[in-house]
């Protein structure tokens, strides 16, 4: 894959960059270089290949979950600038 300098300039004016002439063209090559090597990864035979999650394959320590904490509406509420029937009260903000 091929990436031009009509490529490199529609990103450019989506992202909101200046990009000059000299630089569209060496930004066409590097990722037009990047999307090749990427092309020759999908031709690497992973079949036998277990996926993994992480290179680390330590076992997650887990905890239980369980309600450890709550029922505290009254002592959260009492911080609230403003609140009414167990809920914040806040300024109205779409019109």
């Amino acid at each position: 894959m091929v990436i031009d300098s009509t490529v490199i300039r529609k990103v450019a004016r989506l992202a909101r960059i200046r990009v000059s002439p000299e630089q569209e063209q060496h930004f066409s090559d590097e990722i037009s270089k990047m999307l090749q090597w990427m092309e020759m990864l999908n031709e690497v035979d992973t079949n036998h290949v277990s996926p993994m999650f992480s290179v680390n394959q330590d076992n997650m320590a887990r905890r239980d979950d369980v309600v450890t904490d709550g029922n505290y509406v009254d002592d959260i509420l009492a911080n609230a600038p403003n609140a009414a029937y167990g809920m914040f009260i806040v300024p109205k903000v779409i019109e």
